[in-house]
Formats: C-alpha cells, sequence, structure tokens
C-alpha cells in the first residue's frame, strides 16, 4: 500500500518517498512532508542547477546556497534556474 503524505510543494496528499533520502533529521522532515513526484523534480532541478553554476559540494558556501535553494523549490516558491532551460510541457 502507498503511503501518503500532504506535500508542501503541491499542497495535496501524494505519495510519499519509499526511502528517507538522508539518514538524519533532515532526511525525516523530507520524507514526512514531500511527495516522491517533488523529490524526483528536485533530484532533476539541483542536478541542472549544479551542472550549469559548476557547484563544487565540497564549498559550503555552494552546498548553503543549494539548501536553500530546495528549501525554496519545496514551499512552491520561485528558484534559480540553469540559463536557458525551457521546461518540457507537462
Amino acid at each position: 500500500m502507498t503511503r501518503l503524505i500532504m506535500c508542501t510543494r503541491y499542497k495535496k496528499e501524494l505519495p510519499g518517498m519509499a526511502n528517507l533520502p538522508f539518514p538524519n533529521a533532515k532526511g525525516q522532515e523530507l520524507f514526512d512532508t514531500v511527495s516522491q513526484q517533488a523529490w524526483d523534480e528536485w533530484q532533476a532541478h539541483q542536478t541542472r542547477i549544479i551542472n550549469e553554476k559548476q557547484l563544487s559540494m565540497m564549498d559550503p558556501a555552494a552546498r548553503t546556497y543549494l539548501n536553500e535553494q530546495q528549501k525554496k523549490f519545496f514551499l512552491g516558491e520561485e528558484v534559480d534556474q540553469a540559463e536557458g532551460y525551457i521546461p518540457e510541457n507537462k
């Protein structure tokens, strides 16, 4: 049976993630509040901005920036986009 959660991004009940994304309190928070759909979309978006902005995950400032973008993304706020990226129509 699929676990349903109230997704913070879509503001409706959707299937949740099957597993914690991180083994810590932040992972538990995401597990409880972010749908699988939103998580998959974040993973794709995160990859685009890491590549476009050439972020190094060894750099604390880059990790802070990415965490801020993640928070905005899951709250449905405007986030930075990769330059020239055109989202596909769904």
